[in-house]
């Protein structure tokens, strides 16, 4: 499936200024979608907050519906949130646990849901335990069944860390965890955006994403999907009267549906923006994007693979469009920092987002390049010829 690639970059106004190869960390912004977050906040300017949230409230409310179709879920099921974390963290905190009880999860999982699980573990005497992979480095399934007993209360893993490329078996994992009726928390925040995501061919009960990286949406943007059969069971650990009305001067009442889980206050801006990029993506198509994306990342791969000195430090047999390398004789910084000077944006990512995986690895901190569907063939020749260069000066 062909994307209108020019007519793409045409309407994506950083790619004039620079190669952007950071979409794993934010992506470059949409015409649609800068036009949008702007065109909220001069309305504001102009007749006032609440009245330009009044008037915009048809549109807002129909974000839901536009991620609900991104997601294969319904508009009752999703939430919005100002990250992923803090929408991870509202479904991660609604769960209950006690000595014993038993945390599985990835040996790639990310920092930030790897120190929550370590917090919840010294409150209340819960174990974290690490599902094994496999001889691809790909988490196990059939290792994951073997581990499953009464005192698993929860499965939570990444789909797709934040380096590696690891892309792990999210439908695998929730066809064990229904099997066993074990609640199954995906991080879906590398994913969304960058190949079809849908909630019910995977089988989770909650998910969790946001709108800065591959959905191209404004930074502060992240969203919550939690299966409506589970949702009625939860009650978040944080609640106000725009999740849970006060309907008498002893009484409130959750909101039946996933937005139990919001607040009142929110960026109106950013959050019509997220909806301008999640249909923006829609209008492209979710496997147009994902091809291109893994048609990228092959070629980036296959020419660090032909410049001596780079080292790939990436998983499994089909890996994402993050693809994480070191470079003989430079450090990830500078390597960082001599592509910027070059006006070639990339990242660092470090052992302690990933400690697991880093240590059992021995990995450094990485070079982390992240092609997104709106870079062409010769933004990464630009890369490749910085690190040949570079290479030749070592």
């Amino acid at each position: 499936m062909n994307l209108p690639i020019e007519a793409i970059r045409a309407a994506t106004p950083g790619v004039g200024r620079r190669v952007h190869l950071n979409n794993a960390g934010a992506s470059l912004l949409s015409s649609p979608v800068l036009e949008t977050v702007i065109g909220h906040l001069r309305r504001e300017s102009e007749i006032g907050g609440y009245e330009a949230a009044a008037e915009a409230a048809p549109r807002f409310e129909a974000i839901y519906d536009s991620l609900a179709r991104l997601l294969n879920a319904t508009a009752d099921e999703v939430a919005l949130f100002s990250s992923a974390t803090t929408a991870w963290q509202a479904a991660f905190y609604a769960l209950s646990f006690g000595p014993g009880d038993r945390i599985l999860t990835a040996r790639a999982e990310y920092a930030a849901n790897y120190v929550a699980f370590l917090q919840v573990a010294r409150r209340t005497g819960a174990r974290i335990e690490v599902i094994p992979d496999d001889q691809d480095g790909v988490l196990d399934p059939a290792a994951l069944a073997e581990m499953l007993d009464e005192r698993v209360k929860l499965i939570a893993i990444t789909w797709a860390p934040t380096n590696g490329g690891l892309v792990n078996p999210a439908a695998e994992v929730g066809s064990v965890a229904r099997a066993h009726g074990i609640p199954y928390l995906l991080d879906a925040c590398q994913a969304v955006g960058q190949f079809p995501v849908d909630v019910e061919v995977i089988g989770c009960d909650m998910l969790t994403g946001t709108g800065r990286k591959f959905l191209r949406g404004p930074r502060g943007t992240g969203f919550l999907y939690v299966r409506a059969g589970f949702c009625h069971d939860l009650e978040p650990a944080m609640i106000d009267h725009g999740g849970a009305p006060w309907k008498a001067p002893d009484r409130y009442e959750l909101r039946a549906d996933a937005r139990r889980f919001e607040t009142w206050e929110k960026d109106w801006a950013a959050f019509l923006g997220l909806g301008a990029a999640i249909d923006y993506a829609l209008g492209l198509g979710l496997a147009g994007i994902a091809e291109r994306c893994q048609h990228l990342a092959g070629r980036l791969r296959d020419g660090l693979r032909a410049v001596p000195g780079i080292t790939l430090h990436d998983l499994g047999p089909k890996p994402s469009a993050i693809v994480s390398f070191t470079v003989a004789g430079w450090t990830a910084d500078e390597i960082m920092a001599s592509a910027g000077n070059a006006g070639i944006n990339v990242n660092v990512s470090r052992p302690d987002s990933t400690l697991l995986d880093a240590q059992a690895r021995h990995l450094p901190a990485v070079v982390r390049a992240s092609p997104h569907y709106y870079n062409n063939e010769t933004e990464l020749d630009r890369l490749l010829s910085l690190l040949r260069d570079l290479n030749r000066r070592h």
